[in-house]
C-alpha cells in the first residue's frame, strides 16, 4: 500500500448553481457518483433552496470530457421529507450503489435541533426507474442513534461486492458545545442495504485532539486495494486519505490524497473536501466541493 502518492490536477468548477432551477438557487454540495452506459457518469448533488433547504438532483457529464455538463435535472430526484421526519429541512447525497434493476441512494437528512445545532441521521431512497425518481424506503433512517451511535450518525457510504453489503459513516463522538459536533468515520454491515449492524467499529480516528470532523467518506478498491478519500479539519477541512486491504483495517496517510487548497482568493483556497473518485481510461477523476460547502458547485480534478 502507499506505493506512490495521487496527484491531482485542478481544472476548474464545472457544476454551478443554477439559478434558474428553484431547487438551486445557491450551492451544489456533496458529489455523489452513479457510473452510466459508455462514458457517462450522472453527478448527484444537493442544491439549496431560497429557504436555504437542500433537495438531491443530477448533472450528467461525460468522462471523455468532464468538464462540460451535458444535463442539469430541472425538478429534484429527492425532497424534503415529511415534517417532523429526520430529513424534513434537507437531504443531501451520501453514495449511490445499483443492485439489479433497483438503484439505492444513500443521503444525509437534516433537522435543526434545540439544545444542538443540528440533527444529521443517515437515509435511503430506492429509485426503480433508473434514478428518474426515487421513494423513501422509510420516512425513519436507517442510521439512528443506537448504544454504540448515541449522537448523530449520517454521510452513509455503501458498497456492494460480492453479495456482500459494507458500509463506512460519520458517527459523532460527542458534542464539545452546541455548535461543534466531534465525529469520525465508523463501519457496519448488512445483510440486504436496508438494515445495517453496527458494532462501533472505528475505521479512521482522530489524528490530534485539534482535530473535530472526519467527513463524508468514499471508497474504490483499485488493484485490490481499497482507497478512501474523507475530508477532515479542525478550522476548515482538508482532503483525508487511506487504504486498506480488507475493508476494515485502515492506514491514514493524508499527505496522500492529491489534493490541497487553491492560493487565497480562488473557489477552493479555504477548503477542499467531499470528495468523488471515479476511474476512466487508466486513471482517476475527482469531483469535489471548495469554500463554504459547495456554496461555488462542484469542481474537477484529473490524475496527473
Amino acid at each position: 500500500m502507499f506505493k506512490k502518492p495521487n496527484h491531482f490536477r485542478k481544472r476548474g468548477l464545472i457544476i454551478t448553481p443554477q439559478k434558474n432551477l428553484w431547487w438551486m438557487k445557491t450551492h451544489a454540495m456533496t458529489p455523489a457518483l452513479e457510473r452510466l452506459d459508455g462514458s457517462h457518469c450522472k453527478i448527484y448533488f444537493s442544491g439549496r433552496d431560497d429557504k436555504n433547504r437542500s433537495h438531491i438532483g443530477f448533472a450528467i457529464v461525460d468522462l471523455a470530457h468532464p468538464e462540460i455538463v451535458l444535463q442539469y435535472s430541472s425538478e429534484p430526484v429527492l425532497g424534503l421529507g415529511e415534517l417532523g421526519c429526520f430529513d424534513d429541512n434537507g437531504v443531501t447525497p451520501s453514495s449511490i450503489v445499483k443492485v439489479g434493476n433497483k438503484t439505492h441512494l444513500y443521503y444525509i437528512g437534516w433537522n435543526p435541533g434545540s439544545t444542538v445545532r443540528m440533527h444529521l441521521f443517515g437515509g435511503l431512497a430506492i429509485s426503480t426507474d433508473n434514478g428518474r425518481s426515487f421513494i423513501r424506503y422509510s420516512r425513519a433512517p436507517i442510521l439512528e442513534r443506537s448504544r454504540v451511535d448515541p449522537f448523530l450518525n449520517t454521510a452513509p457510504y455503501a458498497l456492494f461486492e460480492d453479495g456482500q453489503w459494507s458500509m463506512y459513516y460519520v458517527s459523532c463522538e460527542g458534542w464539545v458545545h452546541k455548535d461543534l459536533p466531534r465525529y469520525n468515520i465508523k463501519y457496519a454491515t448488512s445483510q440486504d442495504g436496508l438494515v445495517w449492524e453496527r458494532l462501533g467499529h472505528v475505521c479512521i480516528d482522530f489524528a490530534s485532539t485539534d482535530e473535530n470532523a472526519l467527513a463524508r467518506p468514499f471508497v474504490i478498491r483499485e488493484d485490490g486495494i481499497y482507497k478512501m478519500w474523507f475530508a477532515h479539519k479542525g478550522a476548515e477541512y482538508h482532503m483525508g486519505y487511506a487504504e486498506s486491504l480488507d475493508g476494515k483495517l485502515w492506514q491514514r496517510k493524508d499527505d496522500f490524497a492529491g489534493l490541497a487548497p487553491s492560493p487565497p482568493g480562488n473557489w477552493d483556497s479555504d477548503m477542499v473536501e467531499y470528495a468523488a473518485v471515479t476511474l476512466f481510461e487508466g486513471r482517476k477523476i475527482m469531483f469535489y466541493n471548495g469554500n463554504n460547502y459547495g456554496h461555488g458547485g462542484i469542481g474537477l480534478a484529473t490524475e496527473e
